[in-house]
């Protein structure tokens, strides 16, 4: 009978926890790291948007088997929803489509919102500028030629959301959600429940399931590695699957 052997655990099989800086996509830091490293398998675990940062998750090598598991975890954002301020994204990298006074809307009149209207099991109807698909067509080509369609809600959950400042009319929060959740939704949701319009001026990611931005290295630390110490900065496979 012929022995099978095993192949020995590859050094760059595993994840790496990366700040993503602003202005980069996911998609960027994604290529910038495979092709700065010749990595033969490299992707991520949940896209952030440009305007974001904090904690992006890489996938490489055998480390993109565990895409679902790192996807599906809950995510946590900080970030700064700015009141009376609609754009055509619902962020602060959008158009702005209408300006209201929101200078009556104090912290208790947010943090009741939020208590009664975004907490738990909610649904939410996904902005046009976003990477969901009609057709085949992502909703963001739509939206740069102008078009808006009907869009089905989706349900999401939000288990915890705290104001953790109030300086009217920006307000710094923390949320704690389902996968698929669109913060800047939130931000855009809230703004009209309160009735001067919001958008979302910041956001970062900071926690992932169990993984936090706290463990996670900036880009410019990443690229002063060299292959071999590169796998000091990894979380091996045979560790994440302990």
């Amino acid at each position: 009978m012929r022995n099978r052997r095993r192949r020995a655990p590859d050094p760059y099989d595993g994840i790496l926890l990366v700040d993503k800086p602003t202005d980069w996509t996911s998609h960027d830091v994604v290529a910038k790291i495979r092709n700065y490293f010749k990595l033969s398998k490299c992707g991520h675990g949940g896209t952030l948007d440009p305007l974001a940062t904090g904690l992006l998750v890489l996938l490489i090598g055998k480390g993109t088997k565990l895409s679902d598991r790192i996807m599906n975890g809950d995510k946590v954002y900080e970030g700064t929803l700015h009141l009376g301020v609609t754009t055509n994204t619902q962020d602060a990298d959008g158009e702005i489509l209408e300006e209201k006074d929101a200078s009556h809307v104090t912290r208790e009149m947010v943090e009741n919102v939020i208590a009664e209207q975004f907490m738990g099991p909610i649904e939410q109807i996904p902005p046009m500028v976003s990477a969901i698909k009609k057709d085949g067509v992502p909703l963001y080509k739509m939206a740069r030629k102008g078009q808006e369609i009907e869009r089905e809600p989706r349900k999401i959950e939000v288990f915890e959301f705290d104001v953790l400042e109030f300086e009217n009319p920006l307000v710094k929060f923390r949320v704690k959600s389902t996968k698929g959740t669109y913060v800047r939704t939130l931000a855009f949701d809230i703004g009209n429940a309160l009735g001067v319009g919001g958008s979302l001026d910041a956001l970062r990611r900071t926690g992932s399931g169990p993984l936090s931005v706290d463990k996670a290295y900036t880009l410019d630390e990443i690229l002063a590695c060299d292959r071999e110490t590169l796998c000091e900065k990894m979380i091996l496979l045979e560790d994440l699957l302990k």
